[in-house]
């Protein structure tokens, strides 16, 4: 059964609630510790649950959140070009590889928090240096695979690396090779097996291609649905939208394949993550912290998983979501590699890419 936005809305307001004071209380949030009545957020997620989180960080600080809303690369090419005057405090972006690159471009600010620390397990956030940690996530979504069962035996992709045996060749459907969502997976995939191996294993991928890159990650699940391809990469949260959906073609998709958590006896399924972190020019710092503590509250992380079929990254916080347990998100083995090493090896994977002519 599909639910509707307005009441998985009412849901979540249902649930919420019943841990916001709770949440204030543990991560201290007070009206009265708010020195600045404005927060500057600048944020690539656009998503209704997200709005009912801010009104409720208001209402326990006083604080108000002023957004400005874009994509990734706008977003950053906005900090970019405003430098020191930028009115930004908190910046939000949905991708390690797309936070890594801001990150290197100085972009953030590192900052020192004993509830994020806590809260927040340290391979879903940048590397500590002695000045602070700079970007943290606060949800995850895992990449997937999504098979054809008429075409594909489920023990054949069991893993990223069985993509590139020669049993699948001509199955294989992706989006680009060098979006930030792939990216991030080969650079974990690389980081294990090496840049001899890994390479051979970006060979093996391009050699089984159905046809050349294109599409988004939906396109590549109806693309598997419609017999165009056997095999392809998603993220699972595009997998929950189709469970969810009232419309009968998506239903029909979903009849059609069948989902794999890979690596499941092994390192466990790749996790991607969105996350916040404090902007570089941040000209009040201490409620942008405030707010950072706030999303790994019990609270925010409800909404600010559950808003785009994720899952929360604070300890010992679950979410109940219909879609993702009727895909097995409810129960999965997820890789701890520390997302910071593998965000600094982007840059390679994308000359590996090069190489194998993965467009």
């Amino acid at each position: 059964m599909s639910l509707r936005p307005n009441r998985l809305r009412r849901q979540l307001s249902q649930a919420a609630l019943a841990v916001l004071a709770l949440s204030s209380t543990v991560f201290g949030i007070n009206p009265a510790n708010a020195q600045d009545k404005v927060l500057h957020l600048y944020s690539a997620r656009h998503y209704p649950t997200d709005e009912v989180m801010y009104q409720n960080f208001t209402k326990l600080t006083g604080i108000q959140i002023k957004r400005v809303d874009g994509d990734d690369a706008g977003i950053v090419a906005r900090l970019k070009a405003e430098g020191a005057a930028s009115p930004a405090d908190v910046v939000l972006l949905v991708d390690a590889a797309r936070m890594a690159v801001a990150d290197a471009q100085g972009l953030f600010r590192p900052i020192k928090s004993a509830k994020l620390d806590a809260a927040i397990p340290a391979h879903l956030r940048a590397a500590p240096t002695p000045e602070g940690v700079t970007w943290t996530g606060f949800s995850t979504r895992a990449r997937v695979i999504v098979y054809d069962p008429l075409r594909v035996e489920a023990e054949d992709v069991a893993t990223y690396e069985q993509l590139a045996d020669p049993k699948l060749k001509g199955l294989l459907c992706t989006r680009s090779g060098s979006h930030p969502y792939n990216l991030s997976l080969f650079a974990t995939v690389i980081e294990r097996l090496g840049d001899e191996k890994g390479q051979a294993w970006l060979n093996g991928l391009v050699a089984n291609m159905a046809r050349p890159p294109k599409g988004g990650d939906t396109d590549q699940i109806r693309a598997v649905a419609s017999g165009e391809c056997g095999v392809a990469l998603t993220n699972s949260y595009y997998i929950a939208r189709l469970v969810k959906s009232d419309k009968p073609e998506d239903r029909k998709v979903m009849e059609r394949v069948r989902v794999v958590f890979p690596n499941q006896a092994t390192t466990g399924t790749h996790v991607n993550i969105a996350g916040a972190a404090v902007a570089r020019h941040s000209k009040n710092v201490d409620a942008a912290i405030q707010f950072m503590e706030f999303l790994a509250s019990p609270f925010a992380q409800d909404y600010f998983a559950n808003g785009n079929n994720e899952f929360p990254t604070a300890k010992g916080v679950t979410i109940d979501n219909p879609a993702l347990k009727a895909i097995g998100g409810d129960n999965f083995k997820a890789d701890t590699i520390p997302l910071s090493v593998v965000a600094k090896n982007l840059t390679k994977v994308q000359q590996m890419l090069d190489r194998a002519g993965y467009k």
